[in-house]
């Protein structure tokens, strides 16, 4: 059946801040403490989603997340009105505050992992949000996530929501970060590639020494038991220990898929000739499969991890190529430009390069692949996504005067302490569930 992928962007929330809250991410650690500025992030977000759109790609819009959370701050023992909770826990925590205003759920390729209905054994399109237990800021995202994709996928007959998996450290779980489809089509049985960083319970695979592996072996066999995947569409992968130790904290940070191409570093995979072999070999399409090792002469894993090459977008275009989504920092790097132009001007499906200015993601350590969660929907699936979280140009403008309106222009540690980001970020929200046709999602009351 003919079917499209859609990009899910996540929209940066009004109190996007960088606080260095992501051990084992360069970009977030060396950023800490800087001023940041949520509607130029805002702002960026919608361009590249605007782009993809006039380039006639399906482009889908996924709502922030309600910040502070004050349920929490209330968990942990600061009492209260809201204004004086948050008065509290400024004084007494100012790093935890902050993490409680983390606007982290903008990167939606962690908010869940999807897989297409061509993959299950029951015809539906799964979803299972990420525990993302790893790290606290973001371990507040399941239940809010899972809110949210019920209220774009809302039909029983076409999509089947799971509860995220147990919030402990051995079903970490991070999503769609460390999650590849490969298939001649969209529409077409593909091979979902899981790619874990460690094991829980088997001590005789190796783990990194330095950084956290923040997706398990376990979580990655959970979902694919929970989706129903077919035998044949599954394929689990382990990491290269060695570079998540030097800042890989996902996947998608040296590895990066689209229909019948994989592009990655030589180095993504533990023992990674006979990872490709096992790849090969399960890859059940008619078209070619174009496997792209990106040689460390070239690229070192130093230059992906600052460029984000591999965090770039993959997509498809209906003449048939796939064109290169890449954060400036790519072409800002001479290694990395000069490779990207061997790339598109070599014998495979990638002949197109964009650059888009994420700056503001990027500094939180976020490139264009981070921003998006991919869902591939045959055509009466499509038809029964909420249509108003479907981008369009009046849509793309209307969120820019949204944006404009609600966001402010530069927030800084001191600003945690005014209550009144607090109202102008769940006013903001409030707004935006009636833009987006979102009902209930959020905790909070105004």
């Amino acid at each position: 059946m003919t079917a499209v992928e859609v990009n899910f962007d996540g929209l940066v929330g009004p109190t996007h801040n960088y606080a260095g809250l992501s051990y084992g991410n360069v970009a977030s650690l060396s950023n800490a403490a800087s001023y940041s500025n949520p509607k130029e992030a805002v702002l960026q977000g919608l361009a590249k989603m605007k782009a993809m759109h006039d380039l006639g790609l399906t482009q889908g819009v996924f709502a922030p997340h309600a910040r502070p959370d004050i349920n929490v701050l209330r968990r942990l023992g600061f009492t209260g009105k809201d204004n004086e909770v948050i008065s509290k826990a400024f004084k007494a925590d100012p790093v935890l505050l902050r993490a409680c205003y983390s606007a982290s759920a903008m990167w939606t390729a962690n908010a869940a992992t999807v897989s297409p209905s061509a993959d299950t054994l029951d015809g539906k399109v799964h979803f299972t949000a990420a525990n993302l237990n790893n790290k606290f800021h973001r371990s507040l995202e399941p239940t809010t996530t899972t809110r949210l994709l019920k209220a774009m996928f809302n039909n029983d007959s076409y999509f089947s929501h799971h509860e995220h998996l147990p919030e402990q450290g051995f079903f970490g779980d991070e999503g769609a970060a460390n999650h590849t489809r490969l298939t001649d089509a969209h529409g077409k049985q593909g091979l979902e590639l899981f790619v874990f960083g460690a094991s829980s319970f088997n001590s005789a695979l190796p783990k990194p020494s330095k950084f956290p592996a923040r997706q398990t072996l376990e979580a990655s066999q959970a979902i694919c038991r929970l989706h129903q995947l077919k035998p044949s569409s599954q394929l689990l992968l382990q990491q290269n220990p060695a570079v998540i130790d030097q800042g890989v904290f996902h996947n998608d940070v040296i590895a990066v898929g689209n229909a019948n191409v994989l592009l990655c570093h030589e180095q993504a995979f533990l023992n990674q000739i006979d990872a490709l072999k096992q790849v090969r070999n399960a890859y059940q399409g008619d078209e070619t499969l174009h496997i792209i090792e990106v040689p460390s002469a070239k690229v070192s894993i130093k230059d992906a991890v600052t460029s984000y090459l591999f965090n770039s977008q993959l997509v498809s275009l209906s003449n048939g190529k796939m064109l290169l989504v890449a954060p400036q920092e790519c072409h800002n790097n001479s290694a990395v430009n000069a490779y990207i132009n061997e790339l598109i001007s070599a014998d495979n499906p990638i002949n197109q390069v964009q650059f888009f200015d994420l700056k503001q993601s990027m500094q939180n350590g976020g490139g264009p692949a981070c921003l998006r969660l991919r869902v591939a929907l045959n055509q009466q699936e499509l038809a029964a996504v909420n249509p108003a979280v479907i981008l369009n140009d009046s849509k793309y403008q209307q969120l820019c005067s949204w944006a404009n309106k609600h966001y402010r222009d530069k927030l800084s540690n001191d600003d945690f302490a005014d209550a009144n980001l607090l109202t102008e970020s769940w006013q903001a929200l409030d707004e935006l569930t009636q833009i987006l046709d979102l009902g209930s999602v959020y905790p909070f009351q105004l």
